[in-house]
């Protein structure tokens, strides 16, 4: 199983660097998220990460070996990335664009197999789009041209996947079906999953590690209940919150408080220092009771998180 890390990284954009001095270790075989505020590092850090930006210092090691030194082949037939907002020439149907993931798998002496084919008709139907397998890429709407680009990093069959808010453009449910599929190639392949998510109640649910990058550092690393704090969304995120147990898989929720509310809050929650009072009675009833056949965290027979569906590995938080 690939090992990918850093040491030492600095990365950035002209001479001012994004990301200074850091070290990191994906944990392998798992399901990392790359969180914290717009503009912190995350997806520069993703990319350096991916090869596709090159470190102004230390280096991106892959299985001990510079990621830099070694060829683009090898490396993208054990790493695929998802950037961000990727473009396809126009008038390419889906079905070319899914292909292009078996491209590090071609060569002069083995053009396209019948492996190249299962790969592409497998990420299609992951995905959803066998019937829009025709169509332009250009036609398709958001949601549906994100869904053709994890399609095509799918089909490169990598045991490393990187993805860079691989939820943008997506509704609610697609976004859930993406998430659970990531989970799955995790748990029944194996896959190591490194993604930037910015919704943190996700993040917490279908990741095993959390990275939390502010101002271009680890700021703090470690299993999501470890990690997510009210102080630490305070202080890296600016905003006020409760976290509590998700009432379906016992997970770290955040709730975060409105600075213009609406509606009166409910009682519990004191007004004017934007924190909460301290919790009551009447709390766990009141979050468990928004449907009635969600189980109380007290029930031991509450589903697990996709996340827990692995072996866990006690990798406790780690705040710098």
């Amino acid at each position: 199983m690939p090992v990918l890390e850093s040491r030492n990284l600095t990365v950035g954009y002209g001479r001012e660097p994004v990301i200074a001095d850091l070290d990191l270790q994906i944990p392998p075989g798992r399901i990392t998220a790359l969180i914290g505020r717009n503009g912190c590092g995350k997806s520069t850090l993703l990319r350096a990460l991916a090869r596709l930006l090159r470190p102004q210092a230390g280096a991106v090691l892959l299985d001990g070996r510079a990621i830099a030194t070694l060829p683009t082949r090898e490396v993208a037939r054990r790493l695929a990335i998802l950037p961000q907002s990727p473009l396809a020439p126009e008038g390419l149907t889906v079905l070319q664009l899914v292909k292009q993931g078996r491209y590090p798998h071609q060569s002069w002496l083995q053009q396209w197999t019948p492996d190249d084919e299962r790969h592409v008709r497998q990420a299609l139907v992951w995905t959803g789009l066998e019937d829009l397998a025709d169509h332009p890429v250009d036609a398709l709407s958001g949601g549906q041209r994100q869904r053709a680009w994890i399609a095509m990093a799918l089909a490169q069959d990598t045991p490393l996947l990187l993805l860079d808010e691989p939820t943008t453009y997506l509704d609610l449910a697609h976004q859930i079906e993406i998430l659970d599929l990531l989970a799955r190639l995790n748990a029944h392949e194996g896959r190591t999953v490194v993604m930037v998510l910015h919704d943190l109640n996700q993040a917490a649910r279908y990741a095993h590690h959390l990275v939390v990058v502010h101002r271009g550092r680890v700021h703090a690393q470690g299993q999501p209940a470890e990690v997510l704090s009210e102080a630490l969304l305070r202080e890296v995120f600016g905003i006020d919150c409760r976290i509590v147990p998700d009432p379906v898989y016992g997970t770290p929720l955040c709730v975060p408080y409105s600075r213009w509310a609406p509606r009166t809050p409910r009682a519990g929650v004191a007004q004017g220092d934007g924190g909460p009072a301290e919790p009551d009675a009447t709390d766990e009833p009141a979050l468990v009771g928004l449907h009635p056949q969600l189980p109380s965290r007290r029930d031991a027979g509450r589903p697990t998180s996709p996340a827990a569906s692995g072996p866990a590995h006690g990798t406790g938080a780690h705040r710098r």
